[in-house]
Formats: C-alpha cells, sequence, structure tokens
C-alpha cells in the first residue's frame, strides 16, 4: 500500500480501521487494563500511522505488522505516562490488584505474544483447536483424546499436525517471527 494523499486519506484511515482496528483494540486494552486507555492507544496508533504513512514499506512487512508495532510503542509510552502520575498508576493498582501496574515493556511484550497465540488459535477450526489444546496444553495422550472424541487415533494426530500449521500461518500473519 503506498501511502495516502490529501484525496485518499479518510479511505486509507478507514480501510485499516476496518482490517486491524478490533484487534488493535483488544491486545491495548489487555495491556492497559483501561478500555478508555485502550480506545486513546488506537486513535494514537492510526495518527501516528497516518502521519508516518510515506514511510510504510510493504516489502518489509504487512500493514497489521506495521500497526502492532506502533501500537506496541504507543502502549510501552502509556505505560510510561501513567507511572510518572502516582495518583493514576496507585488507582491502576488498585483496580488490578497488581504493585506491577502499569507493565514494564518486557511485559507488554509478553502480552503480544499471549495476545497472538490467542488470536492465531481463535482463527483455526473448532476440531484443530479442539485437538490442539487437549494434546498440547492438557498434555493428553493421542489415545485419550481419540476415545473422548470418538474418532480415531490417527485422525486426531492429523488434526494437530494441520492445526499446528495453519497456527504457525495465523501467528506469522499476526506478526510473530518465532524469535519471541
Amino acid at each position: 500500500m503506498s501511502s495516502p494523499t490529501v484525496d485518499t486519506d479518510a479511505e486509507w484511515v478507514a480501510a485499516a480501521y476496518a482490517a486491524h482496528g478490533r484487534e488493535l483494540y483488544r491486545f491495548a486494552l489487555r495491556s492497559l487494563g483501561d478500555s478508555g486507555l485502550a480506545e486513546e492507544a488506537v486513535q494514537t496508533t492510526y495518527l501516528r500511522a497516518w502521519r508516518a504513512a510515506a514511510r510504510f514499506d510493504e516489502s518489509l512487512g504487512s500493514m497489521r505488522t506495521w500497526l502492532f508495532a506502533i501500537e506496541r510503542n504507543v502502549v510501552v509510552d502509556m505505560a510510561r505516562a501513567r507511572s510518572a502520575r502516582p495518583s493514576l498508576a496507585d488507582a491502576a493498582v488498585a483496580e488490578h490488584g497488581s504493585d506491577r501496574w502499569p507493565a514494564s515493556e518486557s511485559d507488554v511484550d509478553r502480552m503480544l505474544v499471549a495476545w497472538q497465540v490467542e488470536e492465531a488459535l481463535r482463527r483455526l477450526s473448532a476440531d484443530h483447536r479442539s485437538a490442539l489444546i487437549e494434546i498440547y496444553f492438557r498434555s493428553r495422550s493421542y489415545e485419550e483424546v481419540a476415545l473422548e472424541f470418538g474418532i480415531p487415533t490417527g485422525t486426531v494426530k492429523s488434526r494437530v499436525y494441520y492445526a499446528l500449521k495453519a497456527l504457525r500461518l495465523a501467528l506469522e500473519e499476526l506478526g510473530w517471527n518465532g524469535d519471541e
């Protein structure tokens, strides 16, 4: 996508928001723990993206990856700003019951990876997702899962194999690079 021109600014922002706004909001909400701040983070993200649109290079990464990189910085900035205002930081601690609020930069990175995995799992079919969860997250045997689902063991193995392939693809689409 090339940078927007004056004639297409509104269309560019609307298209980018329609494609990624909900995911950006969910990440900001999970990171900041406040719906108002999450909305502000998304708005700031799109404002920064609009201002830096000329620097966007599709050959370096997808629009989603670029927007999430911008939002990660926005969330870190907002978390730092909250920690500089004790009254707001104290309210957040009381609200969230954590003496580590607002989140540090590494906490934000961990939350982003957790969000990416959660979102990628949502994109799998129900059969693939349930097989993957039973085998990897609940540490059950293939035979045990096959018996519970009423399907052959080979079918469970096949579902897990294809679920892992689809999960990796979904994670890559969400900007995960495997180094995290």
